[in-house]
């Protein structure tokens, strides 16, 4: 599952207090938030959705761009994926197809049930599993992707990037969405709200490009790349005894 945020898009009198997330139960119910996975399947069904919390505006999720194919800023993130990749959250599949058309071998894994089927659809080789549950492969992918700000799941992204590590070969590498310079670290409880339904709050973050190396290096990992194409930042993370890609 994907959310993602304009960190630039602040709402009045609730800053964000970056630190440790609280975790929320799912209630299920006409009068209760809904669990985050009954929402977000009615996204995918083309229910329009918004996000909201970190102290940012409410703002729509844009499903259909993420149902849609890749564009040329998600292949400028994509070549710095090596064969074998691992797409955390894969959502329904864009990324992880266009990996798989590029000829890099991919397994897509994401924890809403309608985001595996609709990536499967598009022949996308995918599991349905928490990225903090056992997965396929482990320590065996050269590159962990972690797109459309899905390096906010779990609200904590140095124990994500701790446990993405350990799928990682000794060599391996996370290619990561961030939001532009400027965004820090913001760390909370945010709601998904699709016609009228809102889910119970579940923790995220926004991780700025100006933040990415002080959240690495607590990770243990270094940034040996930062790019920025067409208003779109991403970084390549690697053990500090990995050597630097070599990108034309």
């Amino acid at each position: 599952m994907t959310v993602s945020f304009d960190p630039s898009v602040a709402r009045a009198g609730h800053p964000a207090h970056p630190g440790k997330a609280a975790h929320a139960g799912f209630l299920v119910g006409s009068t209760t938030p809904a669990a985050v996975p009954q929402v977000y399947a009615q996204a995918l069904d083309g229910e329009r959705c918004w996000v909201s919390g970190l102290g940012l505006a409410s703002q729509p999720l844009p499903l259909a761009r993420w149902c849609g194919q890749a564009d040329s800023s998600d292949r400028a993130v994509l070549e710095r994926c090596l064969s074998p990749t691992i797409d955390l959250g894969c959502g329904p599949g864009r990324m992880a197809e266009q990996l798989a058309r590029d000829g890099v071998a991919v397994l897509g894994v994401d924890v809403v049930l309608e985001a595996v089927h609709r990536a499967r659809a598009r022949g996308v080789d995918v599991v349905h599993a928490d990225v903090f549950g056992t997965l396929p492969g482990e320590g065996t992918w050269s590159s962990a992707l972690l797109a459309d700000g899905n390096i906010g799941i779990g609200g904590d992204p140095v124990r994500l990037l701790r446990r993405v590590q350990r799928l990682l070969a000794p060599e391996g590498q996370v290619v990561v969405d961030l939001a532009p310079p400027g965004a820090g670290l913001r760390v909370g409880l945010v709601r998904l709200t699709v016609e009228g339904r809102e889910s119970c709050g579940f923790p995220w973050a926004v991780l700025g490009a100006d933040a990415v190396t002080d959240v690495a290096s607590s990770a243990g990992l270094e940034v040996t790349a930062l790019h920025e194409y067409d208003g779109r930042w991403f970084a390549v993370l690697a053990g500090p005894e990995v050597p630097a890609p070599c990108l034309s």
